[in-house]
């Protein structure tokens, strides 16, 4: 079925435009709650970021759902990972996270996970969708649902986390910069790793609804590169406003992204025998990631841009490692979806058993000059069916020839062209790309 308002990643937009109201929340939560109530309990987990607007999308989400008979569980400020590990525990029908994850304060979103803590199929987004051109019901006030809070939510995902590394292993010595981009996972990231005994340098730690990735977090990791260096700190880690996604600093400064992490990774597992399969990319992962996988007989498999679609080829491949370039890391012998603070703790298993450092283990991989622009363009327009932006691919990849590649693509979650060309010299590829965009500007 076409689409309205569901995407990649759920339902996003700017607060205050549709979809993005309380009225239409509210119709959502409804929505969601006739769709995913089989299960029994009843009971449907919220949690959100830090934006201010998480409040309001919050009380419309609980009308919604109670107006549905269920019973709304809220769990305060929590990571999108953490709201998939407490409907898997809670036996929740669902899990609702309110985040619009890496974008401005002012944007929001509504994702859904399943009671196995797994995004959402397509057929039951298609199922809520359907429900929305219903009208909106209410049952009787005897089954109307009552709302309660998990107040110590924080601490049983703290205790997850910190499960997913060896006992037999610590933190000790290791003096690690934590950037968690005034997000979700400010109240947590920080006590994950200093419990483990790391000695713990904290920024992006003071939201106050309106700050939310501004020039902090996996967006902009050059503030915690600077700050790395500023505390001579063996490495950062950085978080996105929602948690799910992970890029690090090695002591050098040097910026370690999830192409250079999915390889750490890999070897790791390989080396301990653990690796099943390969690994998942997505079409937007580096060739130099499936080069240096390549010396280890790694095979790599490229998905669509979008975690889902990585899941999807996991699943499909019953393969256990993905992820995208941007952070999005899944560890599914850990964790059943892309998650922040356990892909850094993996990475960090990864360096204590070889006894190596970060930046000693990024090595092997060698990217390519890729530049990504992003173009906005008017919604409602198709800038990639137009010939002239045709033509400005077509010149561009017969002068790569073998040597590169050239992806543009539509962003799941804002109304941005990416345009992407990765080739063997930057100067070259960057003029390419602003060829590219040049022409899908003038659309």
């Amino acid at each position: 079925m076409s689409r309205k308002y569901f995407g990649t990643d759920g339902v996003r937009g700017k607060v205050g435009t549709m979809p993005i109201t309380p009225d239409f929340v509210m119709k959502l939560g409804w929505a969601a709650g006739k769709v995913l109530a089989k299960q029994g309990s009843k009971k449907v987990l919220i949690g959100k970021d830090t934006r201010i607007s998480g409040y309001m999308l919050e009380a419309a989400l609980e009308a919604g759902l109670s107006a549905a008979g269920l019973k709304p569980v809220l769990l305060g400020p929590m990571p999108t990972p953490a709201v998939a590990y407490l409907t898997r525990t809670f036996r929740a029908e669902a899990g609702v996270v309110i985040s619009a994850s890496h974008n401005p304060y002012y944007d929001n979103g509504i994702k859904f996970f399943s009671t196995a803590g797994t995004k959402l199929p397509d057929d039951l987004e298609d199922q809520i969708e359907a429900m929305l051109d219903e009208d909106l019901t209410c049952v009787e006030s005897a089954q109307l649902g009552k709302a309660s809070r998990i107040d110590d939510a924080p601490g049983r995902y703290i205790e997850f986390c910190k499960s997913t590394f060896p006992t037999d292993l610590n933190l000790d010595g290791l003096k690690i910069v934590v950037d968690c981009a005034h997000g979700a996972t400010y109240h947590i990231a920080p006590s994950v790793f200093r419990e483990l005994g790391a000695e713990v340098i904290t920024m992006g730690c003071a939201p106050d609804g309106l700050n939310i990735n501004e020039h902090v977090g996996s967006t902009a990791p050059e503030a915690l590169a600077e700050r790395v260096l500023a505390e001579k700190a063996d490495l950062g880690v950085a978080f996105d406003g929602d948690g799910d996604r992970l890029v690090m600093i090695d002591h050098t400064g040097y910026i370690v992204d999830g192409d250079e992490l999915l390889y750490i990774l890999a070897r790791d597992l390989q080396q301990q025998g653990l690796l099943v399969g390969g690994v998942v990319g997505t079409l937007m992962t580096n060739m130099g990631l499936q080069i240096a996988l390549d010396k280890l007989n790694i095979p790599l498999i490229r998905a669509k841009v979008g975690d889902r679609y990585v899941m999807e080829q996991l699943l499909e491949n019953g393969w256990r490692l993905g992820g995208e370039n941007s952070g999005h890391i899944i560890c599914l012998d850990q964790t059943t979806t892309g998650d922040g603070i356990v892909a850094a703790l993996q990475v960090l298993k990864a360096t204590s058993r070889a006894g190596l450092s970060l930046y000693e283990l990024r090595q092997d991989v060698q990217k390519l000059p890729q530049v990504l622009i992003n173009v906005r363009f008017t919604e409602g327009s198709d800038p990639l069916n137009n010939d002239s932006v045709k033509q400005a691919v077509i010149h561009v990849e017969n002068q790569l020839a073998k040597s590169g590649r050239v992806l543009l693509r539509k962003s799941g979650t804002e109304p941005l062209i990416r345009v992407m060309v990765e080739g063997e010299s930057e100067s070259i590829v960057t003029e390419y790309a602003n060829h590219i965009a040049d022409a899908v500007k003038q659309v």
